[in-house]
């Protein structure tokens, strides 16, 4: 039991590292068709072009360790989640070929096409990222022989496309923070409004699903009800 729950909080860590470090460029992403000009665009993704592209290693090394520690988990959560996976998979593509391919013609058109392309799979792997944290919070569907017994549209629930929409929240307030600490000029201009506008709308989400959570999903607080230090957890979140 104790080598199960150090495992659990690798995991939990790995994924949360993962959060964190992808997260800001995931954000700058979603804020990318926000930048009217050009050259704002051009200096978002030079923000962030240093760091990016390692850090979906936390995120291999994340699903590596269920593999290793909860193979029943990885194998029931990757074969239900299959289709929504390989949405993921093509969207973290087609961020790297629209970061790599967007400066090999001197266009307007064929940079505009890049750049959506880049906004729209990172809106979509933040969409994902919550619509899973969503279904594994409210439970998915198993047989008794550990398979996943539901439908891709089902995974489509109301309540974990909010969880979805608070993770592009999240995500577009993370990215709008980092920009405020690599940007100067019009563009620290730029980013500072949108951290003014995202934090409000990312807290007033949360508190919301918070909420719905804690009358749909009255099971998940069983542990907050027999120690009761574990609010804190909650309570930080918003203060910070």
């Amino acid at each position: 039991m104790e080598l199960q729950i150090i495992w659990f909080a690798l995991v939990a860590l790995l994924l949360a590292v993962y959060a964190m470090l992808d997260g800001f460029d995931i954000g700058c992403g979603i804020l990318l068709p926000f930048a009217k000009s050009p050259e704002n665009r051009q200096r978002m993704l030079g923000a962030i072009g240093p760091f990016w592209d390692g850090n979906e290693v936390w995120l291999l090394t994340g699903g590596g360790a269920i593999f290793a520690a909860f193979p029943n988990v990885y194998a029931t959560v990757f074969s239900g989640f299959y289709l929504a996976l390989m949405l993921l998979l093509a969207a973290m593509i087609f961020r790297a070929i629209s970061v790599e391919f967007r400066s090999k013609l001197i266009s307007s058109s064929w940079r505009a096409f890049w750049d959506g392309a880049f906004f729209v799979s990172s809106l979509l792997m933040a969409l994902l990222f919550g619509v899973a944290i969503g279904n594994i919070i409210r439970g998915i569907p198993i047989n008794s022989s550990m398979e996943f017994a539901g439908t891709f549209v089902g995974l489509l629930n109301p309540y974990s496309i909010m969880i979805g929409v608070l993770a592009v929240a999240m995500f577009a307030t993370h990215g709008a923070t980092y920009l405020v600490t690599r940007s100067t000029g019009e563009l620290n201009y730029f980013a500072v409004a949108w951290v003014n506008k995202a934090w409000a709308v990312y807290l007033t989400i949360f508190i919301v699903v918070f909420s719905v959570t804690l009358f749909a999903e009255p099971h998940l607080f069983h542990n907050f009800k027999t120690w009761k230090y574990l609010w804190l957890s909650p309570m930080l979140v918003v203060l910070s």
